[in-house]
Parts: structure tokens; C-alpha cells; sequence
């Protein structure tokens, strides 16, 4: 609706008309809401008892806990790795939920979450309190502008201190430059896994009614402009087996119709029109199909076979891009390459460099955070992520498609700023027993950390932060757990950018490699048991240059892991010993890229996971040493 004045004089012709905008309206029988919290604050569990109040479920129906995480890597390591969303019925109202991931290396998933919603549930532990994906999620939930329902939960726990929290988030706030509007939030306690709230955390209601009712209370209905045409942005990507690939997007302006044309604007620019084939919106946890959906909905679209995140559906009479999603950048990086050692080809059956491209490429298409640059070779890639775990996850989910592997040292991503080259440095969070202050200080004083807050709880546990170059942290948690005998919980997020911090100390043992080719024997094992600890067991197959054990001494020692005992006519006192071997130190995935050199690699196959030399050659290994120690004794001090 436009009205005009008519111009009186040369200058008010000259002023362009007036316009009064029009007045948004709201679907108030919808809401879009994220739960953010950091990893294993009770996220998944909450939504679990939001299903379950909600009706979805039959009262005999067998359903898994944390029913949204339904990867098997998700049920193993008992985090959440994809955003998920699910939907409930409150009343005459419909609750969008979208499970974020806890964990920062997965933080690209919450970005994108953020963008589907108009409010946050931000979940905090009672006794643990705020921890670094605490402050990274909700730094973006405040940059996006989204009011906030703070939910301490996990009230029921012996050393639960839910006021003291509660002021450490409000000091939160304070510290990410919140404004007025956004400090005044609501707050609601919780036992999730029981299905319990309330305002107090000694007086819980039956159910969840408390956190419902603020919920519905405090996160805004969508809010959309009835004269604005078609407009959605696809947040997220999905597939399926019989409509290939499926869209995820939340409708900002206008209706989807199934079969109608609509305008896809491209990533790059351009704009071509298609037809929706098939339009799902989510009940509980199934997409369910629909005929049309409109503002404010989150659907499921197919008819885009090409179509990626960041992509707008418009109208095609009169297609508005939305601006593209932006994500933090990587800060880490590996190699990854087909497997090249002598038992290549053994376990898995997906061994060619084509394979191994075509996959990173559409790993590439659903995960924003990733990137994949060539290198000087041609059978590897660099692979950059937000840290070892999300690089990690994706060497997993390839290792049990049946690929078989070479994965090299992880290494950070530096930055030129100002002529000066900058790092990651990242905020880390330790809780430890008392006991183990000194310890974890020493071990952070040599990566060059810096201790910023240390609390104690009175409890028999201190909480200490710190701001540590990110390299520092490659191979610290391994390190950091045998320290602490197991008990202490750390947890790091991206931080900002530093000059440089020079050197860093390195892993200080060596490792004790293989010279020959042969199955491990148990009378080799006996004898090299007081040089380290060891990762194989006898009648494993071996390989000149695979990593056999741990050195205790600082530099690598070749040895023959496959030497057997030579049987002889001789009579002997000790023919008959009995050996006792040290069981072999498995080592997970992760470890194994924590562990490793710059000069070594880990061998990922579907039913092995090794570690060996980048140069498999013990002659060529030592050539290449001396060549290095000439350069160093030739290079002006």
C-alpha cells in the first residue's frame, strides 16, 4: 500500500514519494525453536521428554533413548554430530525443535541451525555450569539477535549449584556484549531425564509444562510480510533413495506448493526455474507429505538435484535472492590419500584415488565447514575442519563405507595479518581434581598456554581456563588423561588469532618402527616389552616402516618385531619359561592422530587401524635425516 503527496515546490518533486511499510504478520500456531547447549549438558535427552509429553509416541511403543541421534557413530561416542530437526504439537501450536551438536567441532551444524529459528533454548549443566561451546553458541545466538530461555539442568545431581550457575551465565552474557533486551531472560530448572521443570530448582512440576508454557511465551511467533513473494533459504541438505536429493529450508515469505514452478537462485549467480516434485514437512520424527507449507515452516523439498546449502527458492515471477550463510573458517588441516602401504588392498575394497575424491566431494556438498585443496600429489588431498574430531568423524563414517586409507598429522591453518603470521589459539576448559593443579599447569606452561581464570568450587575440584595455541592442543589430551589417571574433563573452542608463538615441544618419546616385513612373534614382543609400551599383538602382520610401539627414549628405534625363537636339539634350563606379554595399547582413531609425527601417517582400514612412516624405507629415512642435519649445521646461527 503506497500513498503519495502531491508535490507543492521544485524540492519536495524532487523527494522521492513516501511509503509506509507494511505491517508484518505472525503464525501464531508456529514456533521455531533451537536447543544449544555444550556437548553432554542434556540436549538430546530434553527433547526426548518433550516427545514423549507431547503424545508422539504410543505408551507401549519401543523407541531408543536420545531417539534423535540415530547414527551409529552419534549412539557410540554419545554425542550429537548432525543437526536434526523434529516437531511436537502443543495445544493448538506447532514446536519446531532443531537438536543442535554439543561439541565445537561440529559448530558449523549450529550456525546453520541458527539461521532456521527464532529463538534459542540455551541448556546449562547444574554443577558444571557454562564451558566453552556455552560461550561459542550463544555468542552466535546473540550476533543473530534470537531471544534466549536459559534451562539449568541436570538439577537433580549431589553437587549441583544451580544459583551460582546462574550468575556465571548472567557473567557471561555481560562478557559477550550483550544488550539490555537480551540480559532479561527467562530462566527454568530441569531434570530432563525424569521430564520435570520448574522456577525453582527445589520446586519441579510433574511434567515440563513450566519450560513449555516460557517457551511459548518468550520465542516469537515467524513473522512475515504477506505482499512479499516466495523466499526461502536451504539450510541444510538430505537424501533419499527414490527422490535423490532433498533440500531442507525454512520459508521466510509466501507458499511452497508441490508441483508448482519456482525460481532457484544459484550459488553462483544465476537463476533457472524448476518444479517442486515432492514437499515433506516434519511430524515427530517423520517427514510426512504435504501439499503446500508456508511462512515460517521448515520443509523438505525434491526436484533440485544440484541444489546446495546456501541457496535460495524464490518466486520465478519475481525471484530475491536472500544473502548466502556465512560459517567460521577451518582451523585445522590433514592429508588424506589412498592407502600406498604393502598390505594395501587386503581389508577394504574401495582403494583408488577416484573413489576416495568422489566421496570428499559429496561429503563437500551437505558440510559447509569443510574444504578439500589439492596437493603436490596426486592421489592426496588436503582436508580442512574445525578440529580433530570432526576430521576424525569423517575418516570413521569412510572407514566403514569400506575405504581403505592413508591419514596424515594434523595441522593448524595459519593466517597473514598486518605482514605477520597469525594462529588459532583456543579457549580451554579443564575441571581436575586438586591434586592434579600442578600437573596440568606444567604440562600447559610447556605449549606455551596462558592461565586466565581458575576456580575453586570447595568441592574437591578446580575449574581452570586458559587460552592455548591451537597446535599446543594436537596430542595433549592423550597426555593429559595419563597425567590426571583418567579423571580429568577437558573441553576447547576457537578463541581468536595470535602472532605466532614459536616453537612448540613435541611429543618427547620416539617410537619403535619395523625393519622387515613378517608376523609379529610373541618371543620378539617379550624382548622388546622394557623398550616402550606397544600397540601390536602377536601373529599381526607387520611391515618395514609400520610403527610398532612407543620408544621410552626420545629418538625412533628400528627393531625385528618378527624374529622367532630358534628351536634347537640343545637341552636348556629355561626352555620351558613362561612368557608373560603386556597386553598391546590399542588406540582409537583419534589417538592414533594425536600419537603421530610429522614424519608418520596412520594406515585407516575397515578392520585396522595402524600407524606407519611416511618414508616406509629405513635406508631412505636415514639418508634424508642426514641430508637434514647437514642443512641445519650449514644455515647461519
Amino acid at each position: 500500500m503506497a500513498r503519495c503527496y502531491e508535490p507543492e515546490n521544485e524540492a519536495s518533486a524532487r523527494r522521492p514519494p513516501l511509503r509506509w511499510p507494511a505491517m508484518p504478520a505472525r503464525r501464531e500456531d508456529l514456533r521455531n525453536v533451537a536447543i544449544v547447549a555444550h556437548v553432554d549438558h542434556g540436549k538430546t535427552t530434553l527433547v526426548d521428554a518433550l516427545l514423549w509429553q507431547a503424545g508422539s509416541f504410543r505408551a507401549n511403543e519401543d523407541v531408543a533413548e536420545r531417539v534423535m541421534d540415530s547414527l551409529d557413530l552419534e549412539r557410540e561416542k554419545g554425542i550429537t554430530i548432525l543437526a536434526k530437526n523434529t516437531a511436537v504439537q502443543i495445544g493448538d501450536t506447532k514446536v519446531n525443535i532443531v537438536d543442535t551438536p554439543g561439541h565445537a567441532d561440529f559448530g558449523g551444524e549450529v550456525e546453520r541451525g541458527l539461521t532456521m529459528v527464532d529463538g534459542v533454548l540455551l541448556l546449562v549443566d547444574a554443577s558444571e555450569g557454562p564451558l566453552p561451546q556455552t560461550r561459542f553458541v550463544l555468542r552466535k545466538a546473540l550476533e543473530a539477535r534470537l531471544p534466549v530461555v536459559l534451562v539449568v539442568n541436570k538439577v537433580d545431581r549431589s553437587d549441583a549449584r544451580p544459583e551460582a550457575v546462574v550468575n556465571e551465565v548472567y557473567e557471561l552474557f555481560l562478557d559477550l556484549d550483550a544488550d539490555e533486551s537480551q540480559i532479561e531472560f527467562p530462566i527454568v530448572y530441569a531434570n530432563a531425564r525424569e521430564g520435570r521443570a520448574g522456577f525453582a530448582p527445589d520446586e519441579l512440576a510433574d511434567d515440563l509444562g513450566p519450560l513449555v508454557q516460557t517457551l511459548l511465551a518468550t520465542v516469537p511467533a515467524p513473522s512475515y510480510d504477506p505482499d512479499h513473494p516466495l523466499q526461502a533459504l536451504v539450510t541444510n541438505l538430505d537424501a533419499s533413495p527414490y527422490l535423490g536429493r532433498l533440500a531442507l529450508l525454512r520459508i521466510q515469505h509466501g507458499t511452497i506448493r508441490k508441483g508448482e514452478l519456482i525460481a532457484w537462485c544459484r550459488a553462483d549467480g544465476t537463476i533457472e526455474n524448476a518444479r517442486v516434485t515432492e514437499l515433506y514437512v516434519t511430524e515427530v520424527l517423520d517427514r510426512v507429505p504435504a501439499e503446500e507449507a508456508g511462512p515460517g515452516e521448515i520443509v523438505a523439498l525434491a526436484g533440485l538435484p544440484e541444489v546446495t546449502i546456501g541457496e535460495t527458492i524464490a518466486d520465478p515471477d519475481d525471484p530475491r535472492p536472500l544473502p548466502v550463510t556465512t560459517v567460521d573458517e577451518p582451523a585445522l588441516a590433514m592429508t588424506l590419500g589412498i592407502n600406498t602401504s604393502p598390505l594395501a588392498g587386503t581389508e577394504g575394497d574401495k582403494v583408488t584415488a577416484s573413489a576416495l575424491i568422489g566421496r570428499l566431494e559429496q561429503e563437500l556438498v551437505g558440510n559447509v565447514s569443510l574444504r578439500v585443496q589439492p596437493t603436490a600429489r596426486p592421489e592426496v588431498w588436503e582436508v580442512q575442519g574445525r578440529g580433530e574430531l570432526q576430521l576424525a568423524v569423517l575418516v570413521e563414517i569412510m572407514r566403514r563405507e569400506g575405504f581403505e586409507l592413508t591419514v596424515g598429522k594434523p595441522e593448524v591453518l595459519t593466517r597473514e595479518i598486518d605482514g605477520k603470521k597469525h594462529e588459532p589459539v583456543e579457549r580451554v576448559a579443564i575441571d581436575v581434581p586438586e591434586d592434579y593443579i600442578g600437573v596440568v599447569t606444567q604440562l600447559l606452561a610447556l605449549r606455551k598456554g596462558g592461565l586466565q581464570q581458575m576456580v575453586n568450587h570447595g568441592t574437591g575440584w578446580a575449574r581452570m581456563e586458559y587460552l592455548v595455541p591451537a597446535r599446543g592442543l594436537i596430542g595433549f589430551r592423550t597426555e593429559f588423561l595419563t597425567e590426571t589417571r583418567g579423571t580429568g574433563i577437558m573441553h576447547h573452542v576457537f578463541e581468536r588469532w595470535e602472532p605466532w608463538h614459536g616453537e612448540l615441544r613435541t611429543r618427547p618419546t620416539g617410537s619403535l618402527v619395523a625393519d622387515r616385513r613378517g608376523q609379529a612373534t610373541a618371543f620378539a614382543i617379550a624382548a622388546l616389552q622394557e623398550r616402550g609400551s606397544l600397540f601390536v599383538a602377536p601373529r599381526e602382520e607387520l611391515y618395514e616402516g609400520m610403527v610398532v610401539g612407543e620408544n621410552a627414549r626420545g629418538e625412533d628405534l628400528d627393531v625385528n618385531a618378527s624374529k622367532e625363537k630358534k628351536l634347537t636339539n640343545m637341552r636348556s634350563a629355561t626352555a620351558d619359561e613362561l612368557v608373560r606379554l603386556i597386553p598391546p595399547r590399542p588406540l582409537s582413531l583419534e589417538q592414533a592422530l594425536e600419537f603421530i609425527r610429522d614424519d608418520e601417517c596412520v594406515e585407516v582400514t575397515p578392520k585396522s587401524i595402524r600407524l606407519r612412516k611416511v618414508e616406509l624405507s629405513a635406508q631412505k629415512r636415514q639418508t634424508q635425516a642426514s641430508r637434514r642435519k647437514r642443512e641445519r649445521d650449514a644455515a647461519p646461527a
